[in-house]
């Protein structure tokens, strides 16, 4: 479903990405880990369409996204969830949601992706008419989340959704995405919350210093000695 080949990526001619290749399949969740400033979040963001990358390829689908527009990225079925939410607090949840579906004019098909998202999000129902800057950090990753699926995506992309939330509501906002892959929506994750992203993932790759260190199957990166010590603290 993606393909990332070899891409080069960074800011002021500074590269902070270098010869990254990995891949996502239908179905999946993948989850890309690593440490803060590892390069995790300019991957997203060269995924999105909100940086256009100085090398390499990024194919989904089978079409080449590299350097489009985020609105076209979005319109081809790939939704991104940014890190620290960016909702806009002063409208209500209902607002924040039906925003993530600017691209979709057929006001049933709207209505209908709303239902499939509140239904995977019954919380936010409750919360229809209150304003997104007074829920709880946890509600908001909520909002955030759906506001995504709002745009019917193919695939997601949620970046550091664990970010500033409690320990107690980090499993909540986890077993949202096993939720979201049971709805038919291909997932990629980044975090840094390395343990309780491979826990929910099939399979992940670990970023480091802007390279692919180590990649495999989630249970494999789990049990790596390397993987155990660096970032597990075991």
């Amino acid at each position: 479903m993606l393909k990332v080949s070899n891409l080069w990526a960074g800011y002021d001619e500074v590269s902070v990405l270098h010869d990254v290749t990995l891949e996502v399949h239908p179905g999946e969740v993948v989850a890309l880990v690593g440490a803060n400033g590892a390069g995790k979040s300019t991957m997203m963001r060269c995924l999105a369409g909100l940086l256009k990358p100085t090398g390499g390829s990024i194919q989904f689908l089978g079409e080449e996204i590299g350097g489009l527009p985020a609105a076209q990225v979005v319109a081809r079925g790939l939704a991104y969830v940014p890190e620290g939410r960016r909702l806009f607090g002063k409208l209500s949840v209902r607002e924040n949601l039906l925003l993530g579906a600017y691209l979709e004019r057929r006001d049933h098909r709207v209505a209908e992706q709303l239902g499939m998202v509140l239904s995977l999000f019954p919380r936010l129902k409750e919360r229809l008419t209150q304003t997104a800057e007074t829920m709880s950090g946890g509600e908001q990753q909520m909002l955030a989340i759906a506001r995504g699926l709002m745009s019917m995506p193919k695939m997601i992309l949620v970046d550091e959704m664990s970010l500033g939330l409690m320990p107690s509501l980090v499993e909540k906002v986890m077993e949202a995405v096993r939720d979201i892959r049971r709805a038919g929506v291909t997932v990629l994750l980044v975090e840094q919350m390395v343990q309780e992203a491979l826990e929910i993932a099939d399979r992940g790759y670990v970023l480091q210093s802007g390279q692919i260190a180590l990649s495999g199957s989630a249970a494999e990166l789990l049990a790596n000695p390397e993987v155990r010590r660096a970032y597990l603290g075991l």
